[in-house]
């Protein structure tokens, strides 16, 4: 570990070190590294540096002032009063406006009671199909609290339970919650010495470990109350903890069906260290601190800060010459376990001393000077230390040399007895400068300089990791590994997206054997006993047995042994099982494993696994080799990774960086002050503090505005997942809570169309759409059907989320309802304005259809949005044919294009393209002159095929134009059959160009800004002309002919020609108004 991180050590004014960048096996040939793989590490550090200059020094943009600029808005309270898990009452008045708090009040407590997250549901379920669909959450740590990167992982399985729900799989979602070992042990032991004073070496083990349980009893609950409020539709009947008695009965299953079949061993080997802790920990708990030069840091258990960042030489004198060898190193407290020096065999710097010895100046001890090929002859003199017991490479290098391997630094921190008696207990960077005064003492320090480096430090502690040699269990992973990549090679697993397929192969192809054990109290104790033999001694190797009890360990001990029962002293391993190890079985002991139960028949293997892509390695890779290995089959058939949550500056979030935001807070809103309590209640270093709090003030100047679960679970599912960085910015989820008031005003229409009257509106199946609009809004939602579907089914949840807010924004309110509104709204008198078109059959048959569509665009949205969505749903059960009391809008089918057959009309949506440009260039018209409540007429210059369409959508152009008449003029028509105006426009109109064959003329009569019109169109132009030099350039590029295909061709030269119909015409209108300006 600490290998991977250290940088070249010198030889005296040069450098020479080994090869490694990771713990390698012992079978790992490693070719000699250059100066090159310095550079990701240099290229981190400064891009960190510029994201961290960026917060301290940039300022905010207007437009980011803008959309910081958020008001409070009403807070509507639900006070009636619901016992919890009765279901809401919906006939209260219908609210002014959306508030997150009215609608999320009662609804999860109701859906819970009910069991509709339950598989047993399924059965109940009149469109269920013979399918399941299973997953687990990934289980989050029960020390912490859930933050956006997991609040993106529930919104995404959520939306995916619940889709395949309303499809009519049994779905079954298991939460569950991870014990977290080190980090649990970690906030335990801080809390018993900040309120009682006292250590863990205080209590016994029993006495410590039911500390451990009550602060889980009392915390532990946090994180299903965060995803019970994120509205995560979990069977929580089937909930486990990873300690729970049947999970740990099954980890130690596992382990000993390991054991037995040779795939766990017990061996000494290097392994990342945490002296605070006294554990070996996974490389997951390690991070990274890149320093540039000479550095002082805070270490836990020193009173004074610790130096680093720089590089020590020191001399080795040749035994029986009068020359040296000359080292560097970061770390002179491990010279002590020096017991080689290294260079390669073909430097003829020194061919002479092959063979020969080095005196160590404290110890006496000679050092053979060996050769080996590993070391880089072209770094400086070429001369490196060897110290096995504490560099992985050096470790490596003892096997080829058979070299001994001196641990000099102990587990809790300090230096052993081989230092001898003035180093022996004194703590190793205390030691560090004693060695570093006595080589200065005895003339053989030759000097110290800055060096960068990186750090690694544990993520728990903060204390700084050594590698040490200890005695622990690992797992062969060579062979599940090549099982793992197989599997995706031959399609029986599919990673999602395919970018990773590559890096699972590279990464499980150079796999190391992963070491298990944990030096901690809290977690699964390893279930194998060390055996004590009559006459045995302690000079004797160590000989182990495994057992699921310790009375089966004593029948194998004896078996194994040949002794008698009653002759056998065991003593468990203290040390527990690494906490991957268990949360690498949740997949099917979360069913019931070992125990053939129905829910593991029924559920395993799992559809799908859904998580964070930083955990690919860490736990999915090892879910697969364990589940392939214990249960013959792969845990799941697919792997969706999402990409991580970022900052705005890029940073990953991270409490170590202290940018951190609980979901709840975009939930409930939360002030900028207490925000900046969070940051100062976390363990952060002055500067991440500063850098930190700065990034809050810029980022949320006013807090963060209540925003609601729903806005937050929509805000999340419309990024990109599949291989792009996730950068959620408080606008965004507050333009999500807008698009919820959008929808509540789109209810509040809905009803009052319906009114009083309860009599239940058409079936879907009796509704056929009869008017243009209602055709083309029926086809539109049949489109925006097959869209989501198609994406579901592709994972691409921002393409659905994407279509579902096109429908509801763009085309149902922007377009139909503006269209209905005049037509169909009661006025305060309770008449229904007439119209001819919209009397009787017909304006009963546009309330069925906008039913529908509401209902429909509901029950679409209900994966994403589930609390507003029911509250709205159950709203407009009062209309619906057959409407059962105690049904939920989770468990209504999912809309299918199949339903919706008979409202695709694909030439009504393609006419009506025309007809949206058409309204948009009149509204533009409108605006350039100042028009509000004028209804000017309008002339349509256009061709036959286009007047067919206006005349078809006569209606809607006039409503959504705000025109008085439409006029519709056909310069070039032959004997064309339609009865349209052949008068062409009055001279003087304001022109709009639609397309190059579509004109619109406003005619405006008085009240015109002719400076304000001559401005707006000059402008107009000069914005036209470079777009128009710019298709130009392209169409005369010598391979535009041959490369550009026919249909690309044509869409350039139908978008050219409407960009010179435009000039021309702004040319003619200014001409117009120039003249009409020098007359007046």
């Amino acid at each position: 570990m600490w290998r991977a991180v250290r940088v070249p050590r010198l030889a005296g004014r040069g450098a020479a070190r080994l090869c490694s960048s990771n713990p390698p096996k012992p079978s790992s040939t490693l070719p000699p590294l250059s100066h090159s793989s310095t550079r990701p590490q240099a290229e981190k550090q400064r891009r960190r540096r510029e994201r961290e200059e960026a917060i301290l020094s940039t300022q905010r943009s207007p437009v980011e002032d803008k959309a910081l600029n958020w008001s409070d808005k009403e807070k509507i309270v639900y006070t009636a009063q619901t016992p919890p898990g009765t279901k809401k009452d919906t006939s209260l008045p219908f609210p002014s406006s959306y508030s997150p708090e009215y609608v999320e009040h009662s609804w999860y407590e109701w859906w819970e009671k009910e069991g509709f997250f339950s598989p047993e549901q399924h059965e109940r379920l009149s469109h269920s199909v013979d399918q399941t669909f299973s997953l687990c959450i990934p289980p989050p740590n029960v020390t912490g609290t859930l933050h956006l990167g997991h609040a993106l992982t529930v919104a995404v399985e959520d939306a995916l339970a619940r889709w395949r729900r309303m499809q009519g799989y049994r779905v079954l979602w298991v939460p569950g919650c991870d014990h977290a070992g080190i980090a649990t042990q970690t906030v335990v032991e801080r809390r018993l010495l900040r309120e009682e004073g006292k250590r863990r070496q205080d209590f016994t083990r029993h006495e410590f470990l039911q500390e451990v349980w009550k602060w889980k009893n009392e915390k532990g609950e946090e994180i299903y109350h965060q995803l019970r409020r994120l509205g995560a539709s979990l069977d929580w009947s089937r909930a486990c903890f990873t300690m729970d008695p049947d999970f740990s009965r099954s980890v130690t299953e596992a382990f000993v069906r390991l054991c037995d079949s040779g795939l766990i061993y017990r061996s000494e080997a290097l392994v990342n260290w945490s002296c605070a802790l006294e554990s070996a920990i996974s490389d997951i708990e390690v991070d990274s601190k890149e320093l540039s030069g000479q550095t002082m840091l805070s270490v836990p258990g020193y009173e004074n800060k610790v130096e680093f960042g720089t590089m020590l030489t020191f001399a080795y004198p040749i035994e029986g010459h009068d020359g040296e060898v000359a080292v560097s190193t970061t770390r002179p407290e491990t010279m002590l376990g020096d017991v080689a020096i290294a260079v390669h065999p073909d430097d003829p710097r020194y061919q002479a001393v092959h063979g020969k010895q080095c005196r160590h100046p404290f110890t006496d001890r000679l050092l053979p000077i060996i050769t080996d090929s590993m070391v880089d002859m072209e770094l400086g003199t070429g001369a490196v230390k060897v110290t096995p017991a504490h560099d992985h490479t050096d470790f490596l290098l003892s096997q080829r040399h058979s070299l001994p391997r001196l641990t000099v630094i102990g587990g809790d921190g300090t230096m052993t007895h081989l230092c001898g008696q003035w180093l022996e207990g004194v703590k190793r960077f205390d030691a560090r400068q004693l060695i570093v005064d006595a080589l200065v003492e005895k003339k053989l320090f030759r000097g110290k300089k800055n060096h960068g480096m990186t750090l690694p430090i544990c993520s728990r502690s903060g204390d700084i990791i050594e590698p040490l040699l200890k005695k622990q269990w690992f797992i062969r992973c060579d062979e599940m590994a090549n099982k793992a990549i197989q599997a995706v090679e031959d399609g029986q697993l599919e990673i999602i997206p395919q970018i990773y397929t590559k890096i699972w192969k590279n990464w499980l192809s150079n796999i190391s054997d992963w070491c298990i054990s944990r030096q901690l109290w809290w977690g699964h104790q390893i279930p194998a006993y060390q055996v004590e033999l009559p006459n045995s001694t302690d000079k004797q190797e160590e000989q182990w047995v495994w057992g699921r009890s310790e009375d089966e360990a004593r029948q194998r001990a004896a078996v194994k042994y040949g002794v008698k029962l009653e002759d056998i002293i065991l003593t468990q391993d203290p040390d527990v099982l690494d906490t991957w190890f268990s949360s690498g079985l949740f997949p099917f002991v979360m069913l019931g494993w070992p125990e053939q139960t129905t829910d593991l028949h029924r559920f395993y293997p799992n559809s799908i696994l859904e998580t964070g892509s930083d955990l690919i390695f860490f736990w999915v890779a090892r879910m697969v080799m364990l589940g392939k290995e214990l249960t013959g089959q792969l845990p799941f058939k697919q792997v969706l990774l999402h990409s991580l949550v970022r900052d705005k500056y890029g940073r990953k979030m991270s409490k170590s960086l202290g940018n951190v935001i609980d979901p709840l807070d975009f939930i409930h809103g939360v002030s900028l002050e207490r925000l900046q309590e969070k940051v100062k209640e976390g363990n952060l270093d002055p500067r991440e503090q500063l850098v930190a709090m700065e990034a809050q003030r810029k980022d949320f100047p006013k807090g963060i505005p209540q925003c609601g679960t729903d806005a937050l679970r929509f805000a999340l599912c419309s990024h990109k997942m599949q291989g792009e960085d996730i950068s959620l910015s408080t606008s965004q989820v507050l333009s999500c809570r807008h698009f919820c008031n959008k929808m509540w005003q789109t209810l509040r229409f809905t009803l009052g169309v319906l009114g009083g009257n309860t009599t239940p509106v058409r079936t879907l199946e009796e509704t056929t759409p009869l008017s243009s609009m209602d055709r083309w809004i029926c086809s539109r939602l049949y489109s925006t059907v097959v869209q989501c579907e198609q994406a579901f089914e592709a994972y691409e949840l921002h393409t659905v989320t994407s279509a579902l807010y096109s429908f509801w924004v763009h085309s149902l309110c922007d377009v139909y309802m503006e269209y209905l509104k005049p037509l169909l709204v009661q006025q305060d008198e309770g008449a229904v304005q007439t119209d001819t078109e919209h009397s009787g059959r017909s304006r009963e048959l546009a309330s069925s259809v906008l039913y529908h569509c509401v209902s429909m665009s509901l029950a679409l949205l209900s994966p994403f949005m589930p609390f507003i969505t029911e509250e709205l749903w159950q709203r407009l059960q009062p209309f619906r044919h057959g409407a059962a009391a105690q049904t939920s809008l989770c468990l209504q089918l999912y809309p299918c294009s199949s339903q919706l057959a008979h409202w695709h009309f694909p030439e009504v949506e393609r006419d009506f393209l025309l007809v949206r440009e058409v309204i948009r260039v009149a509204r533009s018209l409108r605006a350039q002159c100042g028009m509000t409540k004028e209804k000017p007429a309008m002339w349509a210059v256009c061709s036959p095929s286009q007047a067919q369409v206006l005349l078809l959508f006569e209606s809607a152009v006039w409503t959504l134009s705000r025109i008085s008449n439409l006029h519709i003029y056909c310069p070039h028509r032959a004997d064309n059959p339609l009865s349209v105006h052949s008068a062409p426009p009055p001279k003087g109109s304001l022109i709009g160009v639609v397309d190059h064959t579509c004109q619109l003329h406003l005619h405006v009569q008085n009240g015109m800004n002719i400076k304000k019109q001559i401005l707006q169109l000059s402008q107009r132009r000069d914005k036209l002309v470079p777009k128009l030099e710019e298709i130009h350039c392209r169409v005369q590029s010598p391979d535009y002919l041959t490369k550009a295909p026919a249909h690309v061709r044509q869409q350039m030269d139908n978008k050219m020609s409407a960009l010179q119909q435009e000039l021309r015409t702004i040319e003619d209108q200014l001409r117009v108004l120039q003249d009409t300006q020098t007359r007046e």
